[in-house]
């Protein structure tokens, strides 16, 4: 890590350890100077999100280092989940899911537009495949309403059929702005933006503790190139991580620091060509959004993803599941062919409570909460996590503020 200025050490509230002190006393107890960077302010985990943080930060002026444990950028949950720009339709009304989520929809398509960046509206349905299903349905658009997701339309079984022959339903709602994007451009896009406005992003430098001073945040850091940094601003945007860092900062109360539990998830793929041209979304299930059909930009089908409750993070492809895929998808593509279907890729799902607890909204948690100044957690961003990345990182620029 490029060293920016040497500062003091020493503190109350972060004791030296045993060779500081040797130094300390054969100084005559004169304060020691030791190679810490110090740091205006520092995003932890280099996703989509941290990215669209450190973007923010620089873009107002700050001084911005942005750490990433892995040896690339958004190699967790940025780069593993659907791509899909959601429109708003699930989310509690009130909650930060929805009101960021209809922000980071627009603010994305701008973005995208903006940058040259891969994406399509296409456009999805959330169909009802039996007639007790509709209740949900009715549910959905009432509840979208509420959001400011004002464009859902009612269509009938043959409405479906005229747009997606191969979908068999009852009743869907169709949802025109929801889309998809090269999650892969984006990251480039917003670590382009960022290192522009100044941010610097610095790889393979996985930070392992923290202690709060009264003269900041320090941080220490393993990889190849152990570090210590002194921050007046910390956000940890390290997703599937963040429970367990917050947990490492000392002076962080461990009573706000919320449960950490993951849902992994499967996606198969398609061979061949696919018969869809939107995005075909079951009624939603406990722990997610149902085995859904997301297309990627060169138009290949996708389902998934599934939910498994794990304990470690593992992106194995667990063995058995084709029948279990085909026959949630068969429910609403009957005519799908066995054996049609191939393992694809995994992703895990940060979750704030276990499996059977009712859906949770993102945690971001600031000052307010833990009364440590410069520092904001986020928690449990999982999907619309991507969607709604630039409208989080208006969020926590506005906790932070200019200035810490």
């Amino acid at each position: 890590m490029r060293l920016l200025q040497s500062v003091p050490y020493a503190s109350a509230s972060c004791p030296l350890d045993a060779r500081d002190s040797a130094l300390y006393a054969a100084q005559g107890g004169d304060e020691i100077v030791r190679n810490i960077s110090e740091i205006d302010a520092v995003v932890i985990g280099a996703g989509v999100v941290g990215l669209a943080i450190a973007r923010r930060l620089a873009s107002s002026g700050r001084q911005v280092v942005l750490l990433e444990a892995e040896n690339r950028m958004g190699s967790h949950s940025s780069s593993r989940n659907s791509e899909v720009i959601h429109a708003g339709i699930y989310y509690p009304r009130g909650s930060l899911k929805a009101r960021l989520c209809v922000e980071g929809k627009r603010a994305l398509y701008r973005y995208c537009h903006a940058q040259g960046i891969a994406h399509s509206r296409l456009g999805k349905l959330i169909v009802a495949t039996r007639d007790e299903d509709i209740a949900v349905l009715e549910r959905l658009k009432l509840q979208a309403e509420d959001n400011g997701v004002d464009d859902l339309q009612w269509l009938d079984r043959q409405d479906v059929r005229a747009l997606e022959p191969e979908v068999v339903c009852v009743r869907a709602l169709l949802s025109p702005s929801t889309g998809i994007v090269d999650s892969h451009a984006l990251l480039a896009a917003l670590c382009r933006d960022a290192r522009s406005a100044g941010a610097e992003l610095v790889v393979s430098s996985p930070v392992v503790s923290g202690c709060v001073r009264a003269d900041g945040i320090l941080l220490s850091g393993g990889g190849a190139e152990p570090f210590r940094v002194l921050c007046q601003t910390v956000v940890n945007a390290t997703g599937l991580q963040a429970s367990s860092l917050a947990r490492s900062i000392e002076g962080v109360p461990k009573d706000t620091v919320p449960p950490s539990f993951l849902a992994k998830g499967h996606y198969f793929v398609l061979t061949g060509r696919s018969p869809f041209s939107r995005l075909i979304y079951p009624v939603p299930e406990p722990g997610g959004l149902g085995i859904h059909v997301t297309l990627d930009l060169a138009g290949r089908a996708r389902f998934g993803p599934d939910v498994h409750w794990v304990d470690t993070i593992d992106y194995r492809f667990e063995e058995g599941l084709e029948g279990v895929f085909e026959d949630a998808i068969r429910r609403y593509f009957p005519t799908m062919k066995a054996q049609s279907i191939e393992p694809g890729y995994t992703g895990i799902r940060p979750k704030v409570a276990p499996s059977g607890s009712a859906p949770q909204d993102f945690v971001v948690h600031g000052p307010e909460t833990h009364g440590v100044r410069g520092l904001v957690n986020l928690y449990g961003i999982e999907s619309p996590g991507l969607t709604a990345a630039l409208a989080l990182a208006e969020h926590v620029h506005a906790i932070i503020g200019e200035h810490p």
